[in-house]
């Protein structure tokens, strides 16, 4: 995925190891600091790279702000994604997705900021970060049901309930407490979707 601004990705290994420094610094410093307070120099003093590294690769706070929520937004994707494909069925593909997100945002606490302040710095990231992640759990329920695991008249809405059990079990479980493993959160999240609220 191209992150850097347009015309200045790296070529090298070293640009690329110099790129996710930067991308990696500029996470620390909007989740500590939130964007407006953050700093392209509060970034390239965490990366410790020089200043005229950071244009090297960015136009402006803004460019690397939006990339970051591209790159965040990623890394998530291909954290649960080789879970997610080795689960033996569509509900146990969304526990397993479910685990290894609160795992990720357990280790990357800042990502709900970043997120959240995306809907008023750039409006299309944070539009796009959820949509695309909607469409993926959608494109595995359709999966689902042409296999007969789940309902077949699932859809976007089913998609898009699930994403937000996982937002706010994410917030809830992840960033705020850490008092429950992971596996029983996606398991009791499981659970529902096999099961709904209905008295057995």
């Amino acid at each position: 995925m191209e992150v850097a601004s347009e015309g200045k990705a790296p070529r090298t290994e070293r640009g690329r190891r110099t790129l996710r420094a930067i991308l990696d610094a500029a996470a620390a410093e909007f989740g500590e600091k939130g964007f407006h307070e953050g700093s392209i120099s509060g970034i390239t003093r965490r990366a410790g790279v020089a200043l005229g590294s950071f244009y090297t690769y960015f136009d402006s706070k803004d460019a690397v702000f939006r990339a970051l929520v591209r790159d965040m937004s990623a890394q998530v994707r291909d954290h649960v994604a080789p879970a997610i494909r080795a689960a033996p069925d569509g509900i146990a593909a969304e526990q397993a997705g479910l685990s290894h997100f609160i795992d990720f945002v357990r280790a990357h606490k800042e990502i709900y900021r970043i997120i959240d302040e995306a809907e008023f710095v750039d409006a299309e990231s944070f539009r796009a970060h959820y949509a695309t992640t909607a469409e993926r759990i959608e494109a595995r329920l359709r999966a689902a049901a042409a296999r007969g695991e789940v309902r077949a008249d699932v859809g976007a809405a089913h998609a898009w309930a699930i994403m937000g059990m996982n937002v706010f079990l994410g917030l809830r479980f992840g960033v705020w407490e850490e008092d429950r493993p992971a596996e029983a959160i996606a398991a009791e999240m499981a659970d529902f979707l096999r099961h709904g609220l209905a008295p057995r």
